[in-house]
């Protein structure tokens, strides 16, 4: 994919480099001259402009990417360039980064975002999902769609425990993506049988969790959820 990423500070390098790393074609654009460090992401095109500029969009050519990063340290820059990016230049799938947990419920489809990510959402996600076991742990929203990437860990007390995906009905609207297992990542097929200590990944609407939590779990955790609610 060819990839714009606006904000060359550490996180849009850090993300530049990532996605390098995994074959994608990235393009860094930074508005300070001091913060445009070449050497850094030597495998990146270096872009000096202001991404909040119409102009200096179209000259990038913004309108051939297929994602759009905003990752600046500034939550309107990150606004500002999602809109532009969508509306303007039709970019098939807008990521923002959130600063300012006060800011996030402005980073909506609305506003061009597909996926908001904010970091204390992201590493709360990663401290639940790394302590809990036996609850629905939800990672990221992807705004457009909204839809949920969801996680629960398996206890051994599971209904389905040592059966085959495809006894599990899972509900409408949610889809098992990935199975973690120890240091692997299984993609499921129906005849996999899921295990005790098993991470299944979900993406699912809202609507849908509670279901979710009830099959997968039991409908005791459902329950008891939604008395915590």
């Amino acid at each position: 994919m060819r990839i714009a990423i606006a904000g060359a500070g550490n996180v849009g390098r850090s993300i530049a480099q990532e996605l390098i790393d995994n074959g994608h074609q990235v393009m860094l654009i930074e508005r300070q001259p001091k913060m445009l460090r070449p050497d850094r992401v030597p495998a990146a095109d270096w872009v000096l402009a202001d991404a909040c500029e119409l102009a200096s969009l179209e000259e990038a050519d913004v309108a051939g990417c297929d994602v759009v990063v905003a990752a600046t340290g500034d939550d309107k820059v990150n606004l500002v360039v999602s809109l532009l990016a969508k509306t303007e230049f039709a970019v098939p799938r807008v990521v923002a980064r959130v600063n300012r947990a006060e800011n996030e419920w402005l980073f909506t489809e609305q506003w061009g975002v597909d996926v908001a990510v904010s970091k204390p959402r992201v590493m709360a996600a990663l401290v639940e999902e790394a302590v809990t076991v036996g609850d629905l742990v939800r990672l990221m929203t992807f705004r457009q769609g909204e839809a949920n990437l969801v996680e629960i860990t398996l206890p051994p007390t599971a209904p389905y425990v040592g059966q085959p995906i495809h006894a599990v009905p899972i509900p409408r609207d949610a889809a098992l993506v990935a199975i973690v297992r120890g240091k692997r990542v299984l993609v499921p097929t129906p005849d996999d049988p899921i295990e005790a200590g098993d991470e299944l990944v979900f993406v699912c609407t809202a609507a849908v969790e509670d279901d979710v939590r009830a099959v997968i779990l039991g409908p005791a955790s459902a329950d008891r959820h939604r008395n915590r609610s």
